[in-house]
């Protein structure tokens, strides 16, 4: 059983496309690499941020294969997969165990079927099973899916499973962080799901975050995560005081949206989204690109050529 010893920063990487809607393997690769070459912890490939409810399976596996491809194992790469149904998740999620190079898998509540904490218990174990001896990290997240995974139901996890080694916590409550912390055995690893709690995440006992935010500012996001975590606390809050509005900024309207907004400014890759996800409005855009432009994101920002079409 491999134990996970990943902490830190990790972003949820954004899946670019071309104007047409297909993936953009280059700009994919191009923006793992970067990730990588500013000193990002680990990454996570097609979570929410991903957009990976709107991939289907091929494209999925694709983008998955090809994070780890350009990873090339300078960094642990997580891959996301997350299903309503059980019976889905467990025949998807088998799948990652062909990929070499997966570190972990990332799945969160099922969504829209407000499963009871038993549901949800007997959902995460049954995934557990199927992906054994990969290490699971479970991702409660109840603005998306309607259902909050209770501390005590993840100590139930984790006494019946050994691979369930970590949480992503997105539920917006400190509050949970802290029990988290108090009832699980001090190898589990917590990160926070939300950008603007990460330092209070950090404070109560959690070993880093994964980021949206990270997509436009990994360097400085990572620097925060670490500083927090090595207790150099006057660096991390400086830090997050220079980008709480970019963190807010990134919900603005539905995530990914301003985040590939941004990255577009950036020269990294197009704004598509998928349906019925739509680029932001264009009084949005302009908010985004002024908000950019005072953290000096849109400087030294590469031209990318994409699908024969130049991007930014």
């Amino acid at each position: 059983m491999a134990v996970m010893k990943t902490t830190g920063c990790g972003t949820a990487i954004v899946t670019p496309f071309r104007a047409d809607g297909s993936i953009d393997e280059l700009a994919l690769r191009a923006l793992a690499d970067w990730q990588i070459e500013s000193g990002i912890d680990f990454l996570v490939a097609c979570g929410s941020t991903g957009e990976a409810a709107t991939l289907d399976e091929e494209e999925w596996l694709r983008a998955v294969r090809i994070v780890v491809e350009t990873a090339a194992g300078r960094v642990p790469v997580w891959a996301g997969c997350t299903h309503n149904s059980t019976r889905v998740l467990v025949r998807q999620a088998a799948q990652l165990k062909r990929i070499s190079g997966v570190d972990a898998v990332l799945s969160a509540n099922p969504y829209y079927n407000k499963p009871t904490q038993e549901g949800q218990y007997q959902h995460f174990l049954a995934l557990a099973r199927a992906v054994d001896p990969l290490p699971v990290c479970v991702y409660n997240v109840p603005g998306r899916t309607a259902a909050n995974l209770e501390p005590e139901t993840v100590a139930r996890l984790v006494q019946a499973a050994e691979n369930i080694q970590a949480i992503k916590e997105a539920s917006g409550k400190v509050s949970q962080f802290a029990e988290l912390a108090h009832i699980l055995p001090r190898e589990f690893k917590i990160f926070s799901g939300d950008d603007g709690l990460a330092l209070a995440a950090i404070a109560v006992g959690a070993q880093g975050l994964i980021s949206v935010a990270s997509n436009e500012a990994p360097a400085e996001v990572t620097r925060m995560v670490r500083a927090a975590l090595e207790n150099r606390w006057d660096e991390a809050r400086e830090l997050e005081r220079r980008f709480a509005r970019l963190f807010d900024a990134n919900f603005w309207e539905s995530n990914p949206g301003p985040v590939k907004t941004v990255l577009n400014l950036m020269g990294r890759c197009t704004d598509t989204l998928r349906l019925p996800l739509v680029p932001p409005a264009p009084a949005t855009r302009a908010r985004l690109e002024r908000l950019a432009g005072e953290l000096g994101l849109l400087q030294h920002a590469p031209v990318l050529e994409a699908a024969g079409a130049k991007v930014g």
